[in-house]
């Protein structure tokens, strides 16, 4: 079977690139259904894009790299489709962008934009070999128990990285692009709770408060969790993609609170009342308990000096971290990482050694922040590598 274009991956980006390649694409998935990762997003209502989306807002060897793309097609693009297929949306916190219903609307509104220009979806397929021929690419697939060959003019990567393996994930993509002379950047979980090996925070599970946390200079201010295993909720997640294993995290527990004055003014005023009553006020009471031992918090309001009123908001507002490691691909939302971008057309995505194959998505090396900028990488660069397809003579 002779096809233009064989694209690997029927996520987010493979799906969205064969609605712009042009006639004859197949796309190929091992999953028994496209879109997988879609339907499980943002709570089963897919945070498809940001409104905010700012190339800053990505990761990556090269900074400059995906701004190219993010250009050409923005959220706003794919604001216009959904809108088209009246899937109503709501905005949450921080331009993040949420289906009303089903996030499997999104998948249905990229399977109906295949189908409108005749792209073929095989599931339940595998890539058995794959070569290059000089002119073409030559695909051994495994189908219902059969073997198929392929030829192709143009391949395409679309199966992500590594993250959330039991749905299948591993790192296909790297394998192929080191098989065809491109080089992958190390790689390593982001999106991702941290965790510590004593479980020092399982008393205070679910305990979730606003913060600031920081990880190797860059900060985010949104909510912290505390679980059984560690720290989650998306300010942890966001500096998981800037921390590595060793290093310390820095989390202000008073964002918006100036504590020193109204511990002074509580002295003045209610000097009877005890330390962790006063912060309670301003602190999940179960963290309190937490701190109090830690931070020496026993004693009455009137009994702080200046000094120690300082030095109690200072420990508040600078509480120092190691973690012992993250929960690892199993629930890190995307891969850090990837096929590196210095061998990739940045207006084309397709490779500058290997002409004809394309690289997309969270297999390259590129990450965004959470809250829908990884999504509206996969729309873009998948956009980008479809229109290059459909114009290459």
């Amino acid at each position: 079977m002779q096809v233009n274009t064989l694209i690997l991956g029927a996520g987010a980006a493979g799906m969205m690139c064969a609605a712009h390649a042009g006639p004859s694409v197949l796309v190929i998935d091992h999953a028994k259904a496209p879109g997988e990762k879609i339907r499980i997003s943002g709570g089963g209502r897919c945070n498809f894009t940001n409104m905010h989306t700012d190339p800053a807002r990505f990761l990556g060897q090269n900074p400059h790299f995906h701004k190219s793309a993010l250009s050409r097609y923005t959220q706003w693009d794919f604001v216009d489709l959904v809108d088209r297929y009246r899937i109503a949306w709501h905005e949450k916190t921080l331009g993040q962008l949420f289906c009303d219903n089903k996030a499997t609307q999104i998948v249905d509104m990229l399977r109906a934009e295949m189908a409108q220009v005749g792209a073929d979806l095989w599931l339940q397929t595998s890539l058995a070999d794959l070569s290059h021929d000089g002119a073409r690419f030559v695909a051994e697939l495994e189908r219902d128990g059969k073997r198929h060959r392929i030829t192709a003019r143009h391949l395409v990567l679309a199966t992500g990285g590594k993250s959330i393996p039991k749905m299948g994930a591993t790192g296909l993509a790297y394998d192929i692009a080191r098989q065809f002379g491109h080089r992958v950047t190390d790689t390593r979980p982001a999106l991702v709770p941290l965790t510590f090996s004593d479980q020092r925070f399982a008393a205070i599970s679910g305990v979730s408060t606003p913060v600031i946390a920081q990880a190797n200079g860059t900060a985010f201010e949104e909510a912290m969790l505390f679980t059984h295993r560690g720290l989650s909720g998306p300010a942890v997640l966001q500096i998981s993609s800037y921390w590595t294993e060793g290093d310390s995290i820095s989390v202000n527990l008073l964002p918006g609170h100036d504590l020193a004055s109204s511990l002074k003014s509580a002295r003045r005023s209610q000097g009877k009342r005890n330390v962790t009553t006063a912060l309670a006020e301003v602190l999940p009471d179960r963290l309190v308990t937490h701190l109090s031992a830690d931070l020496h918090l026993d004693g009455n309001v009137g009994d702080l000096s200046d000094k120690r009123i300082d030095e109690i908001t200072d420990r508040l507002r600078r509480w120092t971290l190691t973690p012992s490691g993250s929960e690892g691909y199993r629930t890190a939302e995307v891969t850090l990482g990837g096929i590196a971008t210095d061998r990739i057309d940045s207006k084309s995505m397709m490779s500058r050694d290997v002409p004809g194959l394309f690289m997309i998505g969270e297999a390259v090396d590129v990450t965004g922040w959470l809250g829908g900028y990884n999504f509206q990488w996969a729309w873009s660069s998948g956009v980008a590598a479809g229109r290059a397809i459909a114009n290459r003579a």
